[in-house]
């Protein structure tokens, strides 16, 4: 997969939430994390600038979770439950897409991917 910056779409599955981001790397930057959250949810994400992500539908659809240090944030379609986009806490500035969410792509297409760690994330170190 080459890595080309491109402008892609995302919705959920009910179509109430869609969103538009740049992607630099665009999909070459696919992958999974190992944190406690994105293992149970098991999307593959791929990496968006987050001033870029705009929500171009249903902005009143979307509903937020986080937890612990609260960086990240996680988007959820209310109606349907299917998770967006969230903004990481390993770069803030940085946005995952849900990969399956993606207008056109076809996920199971694209593995194996590779996995990030989210368990050992500096966010959770001792600084002493």
């Amino acid at each position: 997969m080459t890595e080309t910056s491109e402008t892609r779409r995302a919705s959920c599955h009910c179509g109430a939430v869609v969103i538009e981001a740049l992607f630099p790397r665009g999909l070459a930057s696919a992958a999974r994390c190992t944190c406690s959250f994105c293992r149970r949810r098991a999307a593959a994400t791929a990496t968006a600038l987050a001033e870029t992500v705009t929500v171009l539908k249903g902005t009143g659809n979307l509903t937020l979770y986080t937890w612990g240090t609260h960086t990240a944030q996680h988007y959820f379609c209310k109606t349907c439950g299917i998770y967006t986009h969230h903004r990481r806490r390993s770069n803030p500035e940085e946005c995952g897409v849900n990969l399956g969410a993606i207008e056109g792509v076809l996920p199971w297409e694209m593995e194996p991917l590779p996995y990030s760690d989210g368990i050992n994330h500096p966010s959770d170190r001792d600084p002493g």
